[in-house]
């Protein structure tokens, strides 16, 4: 019933896909009263995950509130846009990672932000070329480190969505799987801006500042993931429940240390911030909350309004492919997103329909991590993400220009080679 409340809240404020997704929702709703064997426990159980989804955006959102005012934050950003060009992407890329999994969409802001104050025509000696290749380099880096929180997060919502859509696989079953592919991801994207350049000399006047706060930044991740899993061991729960007491808790104790000069006082000033500031941090992730609950709500009703039996002829086509479906959806995520298709949609629909299919040489942990791949790859290049739409508004540049010209280099030489890995896994 709240979520219903805050669903008629909305109305005027939703974007094209979160309405659309609401009035298809909407039909699939009709359907499932009308075709579905018990459509009352299938409504209330797709509601639930509707609850769920929307209640996990609120809890890792809460988190963005002391890491926008944290001093440590903006050391880190800082120390990683003064590195030497040589080592400048892989720092950057693995800090976005780091911060996405905390700030999510919010890290594009914050350091699409530091990269355009700081990449003035002084610092690259008065050569524009210099300073438009260092915009391209850094940007690309900041995409692809970002793309990648979603996947190797156990309190990203890539986990929440493929454990909560496939319950048969566990956190422990996925991570070799999406860890390796993000490894070749990360080493592709280095290896090609290496290779793509240019490298002009750096500014030896330039002092390179340490990397101790990145240090201490992880350390403070390490901290919050590892409260998540004691929280989901000793409940005995999953993962991203765990992730919905450990988010929220650990924002609360950052707010806390941010105030301890207070003293005792230092949590009731930590709880009054949350209670002030989180309406002003979570309205502009309304559309956000719509679209992961509704693809969430959406993919439970279709797994049960539709009847597996019908897919026989499908079945027949793609049952000897075997591993090879995997790649497929893969590739099925990262071309619905350059449509327009949102990849939340798209994982939330396949993550539910496949795993039924039973497909030999198809285990579910497979399907798992090749949606998730297929997600971070729609969020590297598609030009209809909000992330693609932040770094052109910072930059200039076209989303098109972006997704296309500038990391179609990357994308020729990443898609063929996760597909000779999912196609021949290890594991």
């Amino acid at each position: 019933m709240a979520l219903l409340g805050y669903l008629l809240t909305l109305a005027g404020q939703l974007n094209a896909m979160a309405r659309g997704l609401l009035f298809v929702a909407a039909a699939m709703t009709a359907l499932a009263v009308c075709y579905a064997p018990s459509p009352g426990a299938l409504l209330f159980e797709a509601g639930g995950r509707f609850a769920f989804f929307a209640t996990f955006v609120v809890a890792l959102g809460m988190m963005r509130l002391p890491a926008y005012r944290s001093p440590l934050v903006r050391r880190c950003g800082q120390a990683m846009l003064l590195q030497p060009p040589g080592r400048r992407y892989p720092i950057l890329s693995f800090g976005s990672m780091l911060f996405g999994i905390i700030l999510n969409i919010g890290v594009l802001n914050v350091f699409a932000a530091m990269i355009e104050k700081s990449n003035t025509l002084e610092v690259a000696q008065g050569r524009v070329w210099v300073r438009q290749a260092r915009q391209r380099r850094m940007m690309l880096a900041l995409l692809r480190g970002f793309a990648l929180a979603p996947l190797v997060s156990p309190m990203g919502m890539g986990v929440a969505v493929v454990l909560s859509s496939i319950p048969q696989i566990t956190w422990p079953a996925l991570a070799p799987y999406i860890f390796s592919a993000a490894g070749l991801m990360f080493l592709a994207g280095w290896a090609v801006d290496y290779l793509t350049g240019p490298h002009p000399p750096a500014n030896q006047a330039q002092a390179v500042p340490s990397l101790a706060p990145l240090l201490r930044f992880s350390a403070l991740l390490t901290g919050v993931v590892a409260l998540v899993v004691v929280i989901a061991w000793l409940l005995q729960v999953r993962l991203p429940v765990g992730a919905l007491l450990g988010a929220p808790a650990s924002a609360l104790v950052w707010l806390a240390w941010q105030r301890r000069r207070l003293g005792s006082a230092c949590l009731p000033a930590a709880v009054t911030t949350a209670h002030r500031q989180l309406p002003w941090l979570l309205s502009p992730s309304a559309n956000e909350i719509v679209v992961l609950g509704g693809a969430g709500y959406l993919g439970h009703l279709c797994v049960g309004v539709l009847d597996t039996h019908t897919l026989a002829p499908l079945l027949k086509v793609v049952e000897g492919w075997g591993a090879l479906n995997a790649v497929l959806a893969m590739l099925a995520v990262l071309g619905l997103a350059q449509l327009g298709v949102n990849p939340i949609v798209t994982v939330t629909l396949l993550a539910g329909i496949l795993p039924a299919l039973d497909i030999q040489g198809l285990s579910p942990v497979l399907i798992a991590a090749a949606l998730m791949v297929g997600w971070a790859l729609a969020l590297m290049s598609s030009p209809m993400t909000a992330s693609m739409l932040i770094l052109s508004r910072f930059t200039g540049i076209s989303p098109l220009c972006i997704g296309y010209r500038w990391n179609g280099r990357f994308m020729l030489a990443v898609v063929p080679l996760l597909t000779a890995w999912f196609a021949w896994s290890p594991f």
